[in-house]
């Protein structure tokens, strides 16, 4: 376990960087995402991993390393926006910081007691497979939202943003290293 939560962290580690680059860069321009959006966005991030694994090439410079990355930032902002929509307030670096840390820091822990719980399954998966769940809980997601967020038996759309990170982290976890 202390291995995974490793690999875990290093991606993690990218993950973070390249968010705290792009919001030094455009600050909260994400904040006027609407939450619908930005499962749009993670959408099409998943839907051109898909096609990128069918077609065994692409001609856009992002790999599908650089779209697993996007899709986790993705649902980070998702999981803030679902918190701060109604507050349009401009936040600072190190508050957007301090909020991505602790959602990072849910999402981990989530991990854990999942992994735990499973028995490190995810080690067995090819990379398509975690496309495909990140398709369907983007499809699960959707859903949700056409019900204006109710559910009757089922998690929420913050349980499925978290999910979809941690299948993206196992996915640069697997494309990374030799498991």
């Amino acid at each position: 376990m202390d291995h995974t939560l490793q690999q875990y962290n290093q991606q993690v580690g990218k993950c973070r960087q390249l968010f705290d680059g792009k919001n030094k860069d455009y600050g909260t321009a994400w904040r006027i995402l609407r939450p619908k959006s930005i499962t749009d966005q993670i959408m099409i991030k998943a839907l051109r991993i898909r096609s990128i694994e069918e077609k065994g090439e692409t001609k856009v410079g992002e790999s599908i390393e650089d779209e697993f990355i996007g899709i986790y930032n993705y649902c980070i902002i998702g999981l803030l926006q679902l918190k701060l929509w109604d507050n349009q307030k401009e936040l600072s670096t190190s508050e957007i910081m301090a909020l991505y840390d602790r959602e990072l820091e849910n999402t981990r822990e989530l991990m854990l007691k999942k992994n735990h719980d499973y028995g490190e399954a995810w080690r067995e998966m090819r990379i398509s497979s975690f496309t495909d769940l990140i398709l369907m809980k983007i499809n699960r997601t959707k859903q949700i939202e056409d019900n204006s967020g109710q559910t009757l038996v089922s998690e929420g759309i913050d349980a499925n943003y978290q999910d979809m990170m941690n299948y993206a982290i196992f996915a640069l976890i697997t494309l990374n290293h030799n498991i």
